[in-house]
């Protein structure tokens, strides 16, 4: 098998190098573009004690599909903007809120027909 085949056989199968991160929506206020703050796990390197920090990244929604408390994957990609690295890649679970407003959407247009 060539280096050539192979390469084509790892991307067929769908292993992307790219870096993937889970996260919760925390602003959704611009257009095609949500804030997904991910909180990160590490051990201290002197007191060995879990220390948890937070971290916003922009994100790509090209839908503007995922609301505020949705957990999503974004996934790395081209620099989009000055502060956009990151596409929305899904939305894992929609937050309990979004799911209400939602149905008070579908009962009101359903009211005005």
């Amino acid at each position: 098998m060539s280096a050539t085949e192979n390469r084509t056989q790892t991307s067929a199968e769908g292993k992307s190098r790219r870096n993937e991160k889970v996260g919760q929506v925390v602003s959704t206020k611009m257009q095609k573009t949500i804030v997904v703050e991910v909180e990160m796990r590490k051990a201290h390197p002197k007191y060995k004690r879990i220390v948890k920090t937070n971290r916003k990244f922009y994100a790509h929604d090209e839908q503007n599909s995922a609301r505020v408390g949705d957990v999503v994957r974004i996934r790395e990609t081209r620099p989009l903007s000055k502060l956009k690295r990151w596409n929305l890649e899904e939305i894992i679970r929609r937050s309990a809120l979004a799911q209400v407003q939602e149905a008070e959407a579908a009962a009101g247009i359903g009211a005005e027909s």
